[in-house]
């Protein structure tokens, strides 16, 4: 399978996950606005999520991929078989361990992310943190399975897990909160029954993929069985390479705790006014990001494992001009048409006219850093899989700090706004420090053409940019006369008219698309 159709495969999913994502995102914004319980249930989310992105998509995949590919390249299947029977053992385990302590320490970690909600938000978050904790179990065993899935290029059924999640919390926002509303229940506990709903899904739909592939892992039940996967060379490999990519993965969970931190401190829905634009600014970074990171990840490991330097530059390359092609575009949108496409997704019912401006501010502090948050989905595979880890643990601390200076600069004058703002400079700077990196140790060598590509995505961008922010000015996008039917057709006219004028651009200042298709 081509690199660009198994990256097409996966956006398309992405892309479906997304779409139902933000569905899930303007009910929420419809049915509970901005307000003490959503900054509640966005906290509550956040814990098994910051869990999740760190053991399970994070620090663990990190290092089980480069491993597992590794294996297959050079050991056969049989081996490979057994070695994820093990690693599936010991992870299990730990999830057990890791949700019963969850459970028990909700209310120290609601204090530790979002110590400034008030009382009843507060004891809400803890709540609904105690609720949806063993979501991160679920989450980790389905990490386990995707990366068994995509090295042995099965991107499908990994890419559609996620709108099962968007399907059980939308179902949660439209019929099961008010039902609990009409039982005296607060509503906002509907989202977090959805959110484990999904999660128990999301692992059940891995199981007939394995089985089909003759992967399904035999979780072993016994002390000896947890004793003899410990001792496996390939299960100390993952665990000595889970490490640093622990703490990498936390570098960046720790920006977004002191993050959420900051922003429970300021005023009431700051935390869901960042809540719903990290939605939309996830919208590309899921498309195109995550996407590249996912195909590129098994390719560039067997690379690694068989010394093929040429393939492994070659694999950054196409990745990095895909990154640049189409996520530069949708950093100018989000940065000169924050606020039609707020309007369009939340404004409904609870979400006032303050929401859209406010969330629209914090929309154009990540698109100033989107181009390097989706660079990095792509250059930090080029070190993964390498099974070097420690590098972009080292730059990932130093951004850290950076980041948060600029917090304690910018907070006291943009507000909410600036924490975006301030991880979005401290992506850029992250991305090319590991450009940098590759490049100075030969792993990456750029093809002939960059700085011509590169002009001709600015002058497109440009274009695209002044045609966009006339839409912005040209239409009432907060109170249209035709109503919510004629905003969402006025904005898919302008989206659609705006690819339009950037691809037609590109193409005829001398851009050929059909070269991405070659790898």
């Amino acid at each position: 399978m081509s690199l660009l159709r198994s990256a097409s495969t996966v956006s398309l999913w992405t892309l479906a996950s997304r779409v139902t994502g933000l569905v899930r995102e303007s009910l929420m914004a419809a049915f509970f606005g901005a307000s003490a319980m959503t900054d509640a249930f966005n906290v509550a989310f956040r814990i098994p999520n910051l869990f999740r992105r760190m053991f399970a998509e994070g620090a663990f995949s990190q290092a089980f991929v480069p491993v597992l590919a590794a294996s297959k390249a050079q050991a056969g299947d049989a081996a490979t078989r057994l070695l994820i029977d093990r690693v599936a053992t010991l992870l299990a385990w730990a999830m057990v361990l890791l949700c019963a302590t969850g459970v028990l320490l909700a209310p120290w970690m609601v204090w530790a992310m979002a110590s400034g909600l008030p009382a009843a938000g507060f004891d809400a978050a803890v709540a609904m943190t105690r609720w949806m904790f063993p979501y991160i179990g679920c989450m980790s065993l389905v990490a386990l399975s995707s990366g068994v899935l995509n090295t042995y290029q099965r991107f499908a059924i990994p890419a559609a897990t996620p709108v099962l999640l968007n399907l059980c919390t939308i179902a949660a926002a439209w019929w099961l909160s008010p039902y609990f509303q009409a039982q005296g229940i607060e509503p906002i506990f509907a989202m977090a029954v959805g959110v484990m709903a999904g999660g128990v899904l999301q692992l059940g739909l891995q199981i007939p993929a394995l089985a089909r592939l003759g992967m399904l892992p035999r979780l072993g039940l016994g002390w000896r069985a947890v004793s003899e996967a410990w001792q496996d060379p390939g299960t100390r490999n993952v665990l000595r390479l889970m490490g640093p990519a622990l703490l990498g993965v936390s570098v960046a969970q720790i920006s977004l705790l002191i993050n959420t931190q900051i922003a429970s401190h300021l005023p009431p829905g700051s935390v869901s006014w960042l809540s719903y634009a990290d939605r939309l600014m996830e919208f590309p970074t899921a498309m195109l990001g995550v996407a590249l990171g996912v195909v590129l990840m098994p390719r560039l490991s067997a690379a690694s494992a068989t010394a093929n330097s040429a393939d492994y530059s070659a694999l950054l390359d196409w990745g990095l001009r895909i990154v640049v092609l189409l996520a530069t575009p949708c950093a100018v949108a989000l940065l000169v048409f924050a606020k039609p496409l707020v309007a369009v997704l939340f404004h409904y019912r609870a979400f006032t006219d303050l929401d859209v401006q406010q969330t629209a501010l914090a929309l154009m502090g990540w698109g100033v850093g989107l181009v390097g948050m989706i660079a990095i989905k792509v250059l930090a595979p080029g070190y993964y899989a390498s099974q070097d880890i420690k590098t972009p643990v080292r730059i990932a601390v130093v951004v850290l700090v950076l980041t948060q200076l600029l917090n304690l600069a910018l907070v006291p004058y943009l507000q909410h706004a600036a924490l975006s703002l301030s991880i979005s400079l401290g992506a850029l700077l992250n991305a090319l420090w590991l450009l940098n990196g590759l490049r100075a140790r030969g792993s990456y060598r750029p093809a002939p053409g960059w700085a011509g590509f590169a002009l001709r995505v600015a002058c497109a961008s440009a274009l695209m940019a002044l045609f966009l922010a006339w839409a912005a000015q040209a239409l009432p996008w907060l109170h249209m006369p035709g109503g919510a039917l004629q905003r969402v057709g006025a904005v898919a006219a302008v989206v659609l008219g705006a690819a339009g004028l950037y691809l037609g651009t590109v193409v005829a200042l001398g851009i050929e698309l059909r070269q991405f298709l070659r790898r």
